[in-house]
């Protein structure tokens, strides 16, 4: 009689050291995030730049991290000035909301809602940069004549380097 209770003991036993040990494994105080290089942001950055052109349009391109600082800052060279604010607004709320602006256009029409805020623009032009999950900056262009184009300029950026991005 003795034997039963015995398997009984160590069945128990094992069940209670597998959680323990899965649980050592995921008791970490750090986490390991993947951040674009320089060299990433400039290829985004100079592919939306040469689409806009095959538009007929020069724009302000600017790519931020996934903080929201600018990575990297194009204008080209009949851009105007005000493109520049603009693009990097666009970078940050497109990273910040994780949605391009161009779906996000017509959701905050009332006063005193969050698109308010300085720094913010919700308008056409502005995508994430989410890879496999993982955000990893935004992408803002602006200076063409419409929105649509500001963001198929974006869209082209990305597209230079997301099969590259996913293979990593």
């Amino acid at each position: 009689m003795k034997l039963p209770h015995f398997t009984t003991l160590l069945t128990l036993l094992a069940i209670s050291i597998t959680p323990v040990s899965s649980y050592a494994q995921d008791d970490t105080m750090t986490v390991s995030i993947k951040r674009m290089k320089m060299e990433t942001a400039l290829r985004i950055a100079q592919a939306a730049i040469k689409q806009c052109r095959k538009e007929g349009v020069q724009i302000a391109v600017t790519v931020v991290d996934r903080s929201g600082h600018a990575q990297v800052v194009l204008r080209d060279v009949l851009a105007m000035d005000i493109t520049l604010p603009i693009s990097k607004q666009k970078a940050h709320t497109a990273m910040a909301f994780n949605t391009p602006l161009s779906q996000m256009e017509s959701r905050f029409t009332k006063p005193f809602q969050v698109a308010k805020i300085d720094g913010l623009v919700v308008s056409a032009g502005g995508i994430p940069i989410n890879i496999g999950g993982s955000i990893l900056g935004g992408i803002g262009v602006s200076g063409a004549p419409s929105g649509e184009t500001d963001e198929k300029c974006a869209k082209a950026g990305l597209a230079a380097v997301s099969e590259d991005l996913e293979m990593e």
